[in-house]
């Protein structure tokens, strides 16, 4: 077995998306704290072995599935590269690298932060095998498990995450769970092949008008919060408000790639090619980073 598809099976791009975990320590004002950027890290790599062991596990549930889809046919177990045995052996060696990456952190509520990991697993496995078939339910899981991200790095470092950040985080996610099932059901379409069952709870107009409302809901959460006075408080800044142009034309470009030029499927992989919506990312970082820290 080629060691390029163990780690193809292991999905590193969409590691990407366990950088949630570092949005406590970042909005406290503890980025640059070594000690807790250092627990924050150990829950980081934790956090991605958890998610591989469940790409492993996604893989090997839905082999058959996945080799009758245009795209999923290539994945190392479905294109047979792996063999379902080895992805079991795999799935339970990343499940114990997380929770052993995990006691080495040393992190504070480790108790709490290694139950979380596992709550996290064992959601996933669930959606997995049963609750991905729900149209709805199966965004909602989705944006939970970014939720779980955030609240793990506020465990890990005995940072109270506020519920600003758990709400924006939750919409988010859920606005690009709405759009990627718009390249799901576009496939649907196309080939007269559902991806996944819960695409029958879906179609074409539910989907842009869902994209649409969270969209909007989102950005208008994100305004009221950038001008609270909570808000301003906290960072001592009046200036927050001006990160709205960045979060504005992030979710319009976004819209953008799924309505006109078709290309939602992956957010990780909009996000690795679109220069437009990294800029988006890098300057509302950036913009953020001076108001906190500078």
């Amino acid at each position: 077995m080629p060691m390029k598809d163990t780690v193809l099976l292991l999905r590193p791009l969409q590691w990407v998306k366990n950088f949630f975990v570092f949005a406590p320590l970042f909005f406290s004002n503890n980025l640059l704290n070594s000690h807790y950027f250092l627990q924050t890290l150990w829950v980081f790599v934790a956090f991605c072995f958890v998610s591989s062991s469940i790409y492993c596990f996604n893989d090997i549930h839905d082999v058959e599935n996945d080799r009758l889809h245009p795209k999923k046919c290539h994945r190392p177990i479905a294109a047979g590269k792996v063999s379902v045995a080895m992805g079991y052996v795999i799935m339970m060696l990343t499940l114990a690298a997380s929770l052993i990456t995990a006691c080495l952190s040393d992190c504070n509520h480790l108790p709490v932060v290694c139950a979380m990991l596992v709550g996290y697993w064992l959601m996933n496995v669930a959606y997995c095998i049963r609750l991905k078939k729900y149209a709805i339910l199966d965004v909602a899981i989705i944006a939970v498990g970014f939720v779980i991200r955030v609240l793990i790095g506020g465990f890990a470092t005995d940072i109270i995450v506020s519920g600003w950040l758990v709400m924006m985080t939750f919409l988010l996610a859920l606005f690009l769970a709405f759009a990627k099932r718009k390249d799901d059901y576009r496939i649907y379409e196309q080939t007269g092949t559902m991806p996944r069952k819960s695409i029958a709870g879906y179609n074409s107009q539910f989907i842009d008008l869902s994209v649409t409302i969270v969209g909007t809901i989102t950005m208008v959460c994100y305004i009221i919060y950038t001008m609270s006075d909570s808000v301003v408080s906290h960072f001592g800044s009046s200036y927050v408000y001006l990160t709205n142009v960045w979060v504005l034309a992030g979710l319009l470009r976004y819209l953008q790639n799924m309505l006109v030029y078709q290309r939602s499927g992956s957010p990780t992989k909009v996000l690795v090619k679109d220069h437009f919506i990294q800029t988006c990312i890098v300057g509302w970082v950036l913009s953020f980073f001076s108001i906190i820290y500078l």
